[in-house]
Protein backbone atom coordinates (compact mmCIF):
# COMPACT_ATOMS: atom_id res chain seq x y z
CA UNK A 1 0.00 0.00 0.00
CA UNK A 2 1.33 3.75 -1.01
CA UNK A 3 1.37 6.59 1.46
CA UNK A 4 -1.46 8.11 -0.45
CA UNK A 5 -3.64 5.32 0.29
CA UNK A 6 -3.32 5.80 3.70
CA UNK A 7 -5.37 9.04 3.03
CA UNK A 8 -8.66 7.23 3.22
CA UNK A 9 -12.73 8.30 3.76
CA UNK A 10 -15.17 7.32 6.11
CA UNK A 11 -19.35 6.90 5.17
CA UNK A 12 -21.36 8.35 8.22
CA UNK A 13 -23.60 5.41 9.77
CA UNK A 14 -27.22 5.84 8.31
CA UNK A 15 -26.64 7.69 5.56
CA UNK A 16 -25.90 7.37 2.07
CA UNK A 17 -21.78 6.53 1.45
CA UNK A 18 -19.98 10.46 0.36
CA UNK A 19 -19.31 10.31 -3.20
CA UNK A 20 -15.68 10.25 -3.72
CA UNK A 21 -14.15 8.10 -6.31
CA UNK A 22 -17.56 7.45 -8.74
CA UNK A 23 -18.11 11.11 -7.96
CA UNK A 24 -15.04 12.38 -9.22
CA UNK A 25 -14.94 10.09 -12.29
CA UNK A 26 -18.93 11.59 -13.00
CA UNK A 27 -17.10 14.80 -13.00
CA UNK A 28 -14.51 13.98 -15.52
CA UNK A 29 -16.82 13.02 -18.03
CA UNK A 30 -19.21 15.92 -17.52
CA UNK A 31 -16.46 18.37 -17.52
CA UNK A 32 -13.51 16.65 -19.79
CA UNK A 33 -11.27 16.56 -17.02
CA UNK A 34 -9.77 20.06 -16.60
CA UNK A 35 -12.14 21.48 -13.97
CA UNK A 36 -11.66 18.45 -11.32
CA UNK A 37 -8.45 17.62 -12.40
CA UNK A 38 -8.15 21.70 -10.62
CA UNK A 39 -10.07 21.27 -7.64
CA UNK A 40 -7.50 17.29 -7.25
CA UNK A 41 -4.50 20.07 -6.91
CA UNK A 42 -3.70 21.10 -10.74
CA UNK A 43 -3.93 25.01 -10.08
CA UNK A 44 -4.41 26.94 -13.17
CA UNK A 45 -1.95 29.42 -13.99
CA UNK A 46 -2.17 32.98 -12.70
CA UNK A 47 -3.91 31.59 -9.49
CA UNK A 48 -3.85 33.49 -6.17
CA UNK A 49 -0.08 33.99 -4.99
CA UNK A 50 0.88 33.60 -1.42
CA UNK A 51 2.13 36.37 0.75
CA UNK A 52 6.09 36.50 0.83
CA UNK A 53 5.49 37.13 4.67
CA UNK A 54 4.76 33.99 5.28
CA UNK A 55 8.04 31.79 6.05
CA UNK A 56 8.90 28.36 4.30
CA UNK A 57 8.26 24.99 6.24
CA UNK A 58 11.04 23.82 8.31
CA UNK A 59 10.94 20.18 8.61
CA UNK A 60 11.62 18.74 12.63
CA UNK A 61 12.25 15.25 11.78
CA UNK A 62 11.54 11.75 14.01
CA UNK A 63 7.90 12.31 14.44
CA UNK A 64 6.62 8.64 13.76
CA UNK A 65 2.67 7.55 14.66
CA UNK A 66 -1.03 8.19 13.30
CA UNK A 67 -3.68 10.40 13.89
CA UNK A 68 -6.86 11.67 12.58
CA UNK A 69 -8.58 14.56 11.26
CA UNK A 70 -12.23 14.59 11.19
CA UNK A 71 -15.00 17.35 9.71
CA UNK A 72 -16.08 18.93 6.62
CA UNK A 73 -16.62 17.64 3.49
CA UNK A 74 -15.45 20.49 1.74
CA UNK A 75 -12.39 20.50 3.34
CA UNK A 76 -11.71 17.22 3.03
CA UNK A 77 -9.68 17.39 -0.38
CA UNK A 78 -7.79 20.67 0.95
CA UNK A 79 -7.61 17.83 4.23
CA UNK A 80 -6.24 15.03 2.24
CA UNK A 81 -3.40 17.32 0.26
CA UNK A 82 -2.10 19.22 3.13
CA UNK A 83 -1.95 15.38 4.67
CA UNK A 84 -0.47 13.62 1.71
CA UNK A 85 2.47 16.39 1.75
CA UNK A 86 3.02 16.34 5.74
CA UNK A 87 3.13 12.59 5.51
CA UNK A 88 5.49 12.71 2.37
CA UNK A 89 7.60 14.40 4.58
CA UNK A 90 7.19 12.54 7.48
CA UNK A 91 7.09 8.83 6.18
CA UNK A 92 6.59 7.36 9.69
CA UNK A 93 3.19 9.13 10.24
CA UNK A 94 0.39 8.42 8.83
CA UNK A 95 -3.06 10.41 8.90
CA UNK A 96 -6.57 9.35 8.12
CA UNK A 97 -8.95 12.25 7.10
CA UNK A 98 -12.68 11.29 8.17
CA UNK A 99 -15.35 13.26 5.79
CA UNK A 100 -18.54 13.43 7.66
CA UNK A 101 -19.65 17.00 7.17
CA UNK A 102 -18.70 19.33 10.02
CA UNK A 103 -21.95 18.87 11.97
CA UNK A 104 -21.80 15.91 12.46
CA UNK A 105 -17.84 16.00 13.06
CA UNK A 106 -18.47 18.38 15.98
CA UNK A 107 -20.57 16.32 17.71
CA UNK A 108 -18.31 13.70 17.35
CA UNK A 109 -15.17 16.06 18.45
CA UNK A 110 -17.08 17.08 21.56
CA UNK A 111 -17.44 13.64 22.71
CA UNK A 112 -13.96 13.00 22.15
CA UNK A 113 -14.28 9.96 19.73
CA UNK A 114 -11.26 8.07 18.07
CA UNK A 115 -11.81 5.84 14.91
CA UNK A 116 -10.28 2.31 14.61
CA UNK A 117 -9.25 1.38 10.96
CA UNK A 118 -10.98 -1.84 9.61
CA UNK A 119 -9.99 -3.00 6.04
CA UNK A 120 -10.94 0.30 3.68
CA UNK A 121 -13.36 1.92 6.44
CA UNK A 122 -12.88 3.55 9.18
CA UNK A 123 -15.75 3.04 12.27
CA UNK A 124 -16.18 5.29 15.03
CA UNK A 125 -14.83 3.85 18.41
CA UNK A 126 -15.20 4.81 21.71
CA UNK A 127 -12.26 2.96 23.21
CA UNK A 128 -8.95 2.66 23.09
CA UNK A 129 -5.92 0.87 19.73
CA UNK A 130 -7.39 3.50 17.21
CA UNK A 131 -6.09 6.46 15.39
CA UNK A 132 -6.79 9.55 17.88
CA UNK A 133 -9.00 12.29 16.68
CA UNK A 134 -6.85 15.43 17.07
CA UNK A 135 -7.96 17.69 14.88
CA UNK A 136 -11.65 19.22 13.70
CA UNK A 137 -11.42 20.58 10.37
CA UNK A 138 -14.88 22.69 10.09
CA UNK A 139 -16.60 24.73 6.99
CA UNK A 140 -17.81 27.05 10.06
CA UNK A 141 -17.26 28.55 13.04
CA UNK A 142 -17.94 26.40 16.58
CA UNK A 143 -20.79 28.02 17.51
CA UNK A 144 -20.84 29.19 21.79
CA UNK A 145 -22.78 26.22 22.66
CA UNK A 146 -20.36 24.28 20.98
CA UNK A 147 -17.64 25.47 22.59
CA UNK A 148 -19.12 24.83 25.82
CA UNK A 149 -19.90 21.37 25.00
CA UNK A 150 -16.06 20.41 24.63
CA UNK A 151 -15.14 22.73 27.36
CA UNK A 152 -17.65 20.21 29.90
CA UNK A 153 -16.17 17.35 28.28
CA UNK A 154 -12.46 18.09 27.87
CA UNK A 155 -12.07 20.82 30.17
CA UNK A 156 -11.21 23.87 28.05
CA UNK A 157 -12.14 25.39 24.87
CA UNK A 158 -10.54 23.73 21.16
CA UNK A 159 -8.48 26.60 19.96
CA UNK A 160 -9.88 28.06 16.72
CA UNK A 161 -7.03 28.19 13.92
CA UNK A 162 -8.16 29.32 10.46
CA UNK A 163 -6.28 27.75 7.53
CA UNK A 164 -7.61 28.74 4.56
CA UNK A 165 -10.22 31.15 2.86
CA UNK A 166 -12.82 30.22 0.42
CA UNK A 167 -16.38 31.25 -0.27
CA UNK A 168 -20.12 29.91 -1.11
CA UNK A 169 -20.57 29.91 -4.37
CA UNK A 170 -24.43 29.57 -6.10
CA UNK A 171 -24.09 27.31 -9.22
CA UNK A 172 -26.07 26.98 -12.02
CA UNK A 173 -26.37 24.76 -14.91
CA UNK A 174 -23.80 26.01 -17.69
CA UNK A 175 -26.36 27.29 -20.15
CA UNK A 176 -28.75 29.24 -17.87
CA UNK A 177 -27.99 33.05 -18.50
CA UNK A 178 -28.69 33.74 -15.62
CA UNK A 179 -26.58 37.33 -15.08
CA UNK A 180 -26.66 37.88 -11.60
CA UNK A 181 -28.46 37.63 -8.01
CA UNK A 182 -28.62 39.98 -5.31
CA UNK A 183 -28.57 38.66 -1.72
CA UNK A 184 -32.42 38.98 -1.18
CA UNK A 185 -32.96 37.57 -4.60
CA UNK A 186 -30.78 34.10 -3.09
CA UNK A 187 -33.21 34.40 0.07
CA UNK A 188 -36.48 34.55 -1.88
CA UNK A 189 -34.96 31.11 -4.08
CA UNK A 190 -33.86 28.68 -1.20
CA UNK A 191 -35.60 30.20 2.17
CA UNK A 192 -39.30 29.67 3.23
CA UNK A 193 -38.85 32.61 5.84
CA UNK A 194 -38.16 35.43 3.54
CA UNK A 195 -36.24 37.07 5.97
CA UNK A 196 -34.93 39.46 3.65
CA UNK A 197 -38.00 40.82 2.74
CA UNK A 198 -38.40 39.54 -0.82
CA UNK A 199 -41.17 37.31 -1.73
CA UNK A 200 -40.52 33.74 -2.99
CA UNK A 201 -39.03 33.42 -6.78
CA UNK A 202 -40.82 29.87 -7.91
CA UNK A 203 -39.17 30.08 -11.50
CA UNK A 204 -36.60 31.70 -13.86
CA UNK A 205 -38.86 34.37 -15.25
CA UNK A 206 -38.62 36.10 -11.92
CA UNK A 207 -35.56 35.41 -11.22
CA UNK A 208 -34.28 37.80 -14.11
CA UNK A 209 -34.54 35.24 -17.03
CA UNK A 210 -38.13 37.03 -18.84
CA UNK A 211 -37.12 37.37 -22.13
CA UNK A 212 -35.41 33.62 -21.90
CA UNK A 213 -36.94 30.05 -23.25
CA UNK A 214 -36.97 29.34 -19.05
CA UNK A 215 -38.87 32.09 -18.46
CA UNK A 216 -42.20 30.13 -17.07
CA UNK A 217 -40.13 27.04 -15.94
CA UNK A 218 -39.53 26.22 -12.70
CA UNK A 219 -36.44 26.36 -10.54
CA UNK A 220 -34.99 23.23 -9.13
CA UNK A 221 -33.19 23.52 -6.24
CA UNK A 222 -30.22 21.82 -4.93
CA UNK A 223 -27.89 22.30 -1.68
CA UNK A 224 -26.14 19.93 1.08
CA UNK A 225 -28.02 17.64 3.62
CA UNK A 226 -27.96 18.45 7.47
CA UNK A 227 -24.48 17.06 8.04
CA UNK A 228 -23.29 19.80 6.59
CA UNK A 229 -21.29 23.24 7.72
CA UNK A 230 -21.72 24.80 4.20
CA UNK A 231 -25.63 24.39 4.72
CA UNK A 232 -25.43 26.75 8.21
CA UNK A 233 -23.45 28.62 6.63
CA UNK A 234 -25.66 29.66 4.18
CA UNK A 235 -28.72 29.48 6.26
CA UNK A 236 -26.84 32.45 8.68
CA UNK A 237 -25.55 34.01 5.71
CA UNK A 238 -27.73 34.03 3.07
CA UNK A 239 -31.02 33.01 4.59
CA UNK A 240 -30.55 35.35 7.74
CA UNK A 241 -31.24 32.30 10.10
CA UNK A 242 -34.19 31.43 7.72
CA UNK A 243 -35.46 28.46 7.16
CA UNK A 244 -34.78 26.38 3.62
CA UNK A 245 -37.73 25.56 1.44
CA UNK A 246 -38.16 21.17 2.10
CA UNK A 247 -38.40 20.28 -2.06
CA UNK A 248 -34.45 21.57 -1.76
CA UNK A 249 -32.54 18.17 -2.94
CA UNK A 250 -29.91 18.00 -0.25
CA UNK A 251 -27.19 15.80 -1.47
CA UNK A 252 -24.62 14.19 1.10
CA UNK A 253 -21.42 15.66 -0.45
CA UNK A 254 -20.50 18.32 -2.86
CA UNK A 255 -19.23 16.83 -5.95
CA UNK A 256 -22.41 14.32 -5.89
CA UNK A 257 -24.54 18.38 -5.82
CA UNK A 258 -22.45 19.68 -8.63
CA UNK A 259 -22.77 16.41 -10.97
CA UNK A 260 -26.86 17.02 -9.89
CA UNK A 261 -27.01 20.67 -11.20
CA UNK A 262 -24.46 19.70 -13.92
CA UNK A 263 -27.26 17.46 -15.35
CA UNK A 264 -30.35 19.97 -14.28
CA UNK A 265 -30.87 22.86 -16.51
CA UNK A 266 -33.26 23.81 -14.13
CA UNK A 267 -31.06 23.69 -11.49
CA UNK A 268 -29.58 25.83 -8.56
CA UNK A 269 -27.57 25.17 -5.87
CA UNK A 270 -24.93 26.03 -3.37
CA UNK A 271 -21.41 24.73 -2.31
CA UNK A 272 -17.85 26.04 -2.07
CA UNK A 273 -15.90 26.98 -4.52
CA UNK A 274 -13.75 24.62 -4.92
CA UNK A 275 -16.27 22.54 -6.99
CA UNK A 276 -16.46 24.88 -9.95
CA UNK A 277 -16.57 22.51 -13.21
CA UNK A 278 -17.01 23.48 -16.70
CA UNK A 279 -20.67 21.80 -16.71
CA UNK A 280 -21.80 24.29 -14.31
CA UNK A 281 -21.43 28.01 -13.85
CA UNK A 282 -21.08 30.34 -10.85
CA UNK A 283 -23.54 33.22 -10.52
CA UNK A 284 -21.98 36.48 -9.49
CA UNK A 285 -23.75 37.94 -6.22
CA UNK A 286 -24.56 41.27 -4.91
CA UNK A 287 -25.30 41.98 -0.97
CA UNK A 288 -27.30 44.84 -2.05
CA UNK A 289 -29.25 46.09 -5.19
CA UNK A 290 -27.36 49.23 -5.42
CA UNK A 291 -23.85 46.85 -5.39
CA UNK A 292 -21.92 45.28 -7.46
CA UNK A 293 -22.58 41.75 -8.31
CA UNK A 294 -19.01 39.86 -8.13
CA UNK A 295 -17.68 36.46 -8.40
CA UNK A 296 -15.60 34.99 -5.65
CA UNK A 297 -12.07 35.27 -6.35
CA UNK A 298 -9.16 36.15 -3.66
CA UNK A 299 -9.59 40.20 -3.86
CA UNK A 300 -13.46 39.70 -3.59
CA UNK A 301 -13.42 37.52 -0.62
CA UNK A 302 -11.06 39.07 1.02
CA UNK A 303 -11.79 42.29 0.39
CA UNK A 304 -15.38 41.40 1.51
CA UNK A 305 -17.52 42.23 -1.44
CA UNK A 306 -18.12 39.09 -1.94
CA UNK A 307 -21.27 38.28 0.45
CA UNK A 308 -20.87 34.83 0.65
CA UNK A 309 -16.95 34.57 1.55
CA UNK A 310 -15.55 32.61 4.39
CA UNK A 311 -12.70 31.07 6.37
CA UNK A 312 -11.90 27.11 6.88
CA UNK A 313 -10.83 26.38 9.99
CA UNK A 314 -8.94 23.32 12.19
CA UNK A 315 -9.72 23.39 15.52
CA UNK A 316 -7.30 21.36 18.22
CA UNK A 317 -8.34 20.45 21.90
CA UNK A 318 -6.34 22.30 24.07
CA UNK A 319 -5.81 23.38 27.79
CA UNK A 320 -3.44 26.79 27.97
CA UNK A 321 -1.40 25.08 30.54
CA UNK A 322 -0.03 22.12 28.42
CA UNK A 323 2.24 21.97 25.42
CA UNK A 324 0.56 21.36 21.94
CA UNK A 325 0.81 17.41 20.99
CA UNK A 326 3.79 17.39 18.89
CA UNK A 327 2.09 15.63 16.23
CA UNK A 328 -0.56 18.67 16.45
CA UNK A 329 2.11 21.28 16.46
CA UNK A 330 4.28 19.73 13.87
CA UNK A 331 0.93 19.85 11.24
CA UNK A 332 0.27 23.32 12.56
CA UNK A 333 3.35 24.62 11.46
CA UNK A 334 3.45 22.93 8.33
CA UNK A 335 -0.12 24.53 7.57
CA UNK A 336 0.82 27.78 8.23
CA UNK A 337 4.10 27.75 6.47
CA UNK A 338 4.68 28.45 2.74
CA UNK A 339 4.75 25.04 1.64
CA UNK A 340 1.13 24.67 3.07
CA UNK A 341 -0.18 27.86 1.87
CA UNK A 342 0.72 26.53 -1.08
CA UNK A 343 -1.08 23.21 -1.19
CA UNK A 344 -4.24 25.48 -0.09
CA UNK A 345 -4.31 27.28 -3.29
CA UNK A 346 -3.83 23.63 -4.95
CA UNK A 347 -6.98 22.74 -3.76
CA UNK A 348 -8.32 25.93 -5.44
CA UNK A 349 -8.91 27.70 -2.16
CA UNK A 350 -7.55 30.43 -1.33
CA UNK A 351 -4.46 31.15 1.32
CA UNK A 352 -4.46 32.92 4.32
CA UNK A 353 -2.50 36.74 4.57
CA UNK A 354 0.55 36.57 6.67
CA UNK A 355 -0.56 38.60 9.27
CA UNK A 356 -3.61 35.85 10.09
CA UNK A 357 -0.50 33.40 9.36
CA UNK A 358 1.40 35.53 12.30
CA UNK A 359 -1.35 35.51 14.34
CA UNK A 360 -2.22 31.66 14.28
CA UNK A 361 1.45 30.78 15.08
CA UNK A 362 1.37 33.56 18.06
CA UNK A 363 -1.88 32.00 19.22
CA UNK A 364 -0.17 28.30 19.02
CA UNK A 365 3.15 29.54 20.33
CA UNK A 366 5.19 27.96 17.51
CA UNK A 367 7.08 31.49 17.52
CA UNK A 368 11.07 31.29 18.19
CA UNK A 369 12.68 28.02 20.45
CA UNK A 370 8.72 26.50 20.27
CA UNK A 371 9.90 23.56 17.96
CA UNK A 372 12.36 22.97 20.71
CA UNK A 373 10.20 22.47 22.87
CA UNK A 374 7.85 20.20 20.63
CA UNK A 375 11.02 18.20 19.61
CA UNK A 376 11.96 17.42 23.18
CA UNK A 377 7.96 16.15 23.95
CA UNK A 378 8.56 14.19 20.79
CA UNK A 379 11.47 12.61 21.75
CA UNK A 380 9.70 11.98 25.64
CA UNK A 381 6.67 10.38 23.34
CA UNK A 382 9.00 8.19 21.58
CA UNK A 383 10.43 7.07 25.19
CA UNK A 384 7.19 6.43 26.79
CA UNK A 385 5.87 4.65 23.60
CA UNK A 386 9.00 2.33 23.71
CA UNK A 387 8.85 1.53 27.35
CA UNK A 388 4.82 0.07 27.25
CA UNK A 389 5.57 -1.85 24.15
Amino acid sequence: MTRQQHIHSRPYPGTRTVVTALAATAILALSGGYAWAEHAGLTAPGGPTIDPAIEPYTNHNGLHGKFSIAGSDTMQPLISKLSAQFMSLHPEVEIAVEGTGSSAAIREFQLGLSYQRRGDKVRGKGTGGSNRVELLASSRQLTEEEQKGIESNHGSRALEVPIAMDAVAIYVHKDNPVHHLTLAQVDAIFGKDHKRGQPSIANWGQAGLLESTLAHQPIHLYGRDKRSGTREFFKHIALKDGELFETVAEQPGSASEIIAIARDPLAIGYAGTGFNISAVRQVPIAAETDQPAVLPSMETVTSGTYPLGRSLYLYVKRNPKDALDPFVAEFLSFVNSRQGQETVVRASMFPLTGSQVAKNLQELGLRKGAMVHIQENNQDLQVAEQVTR
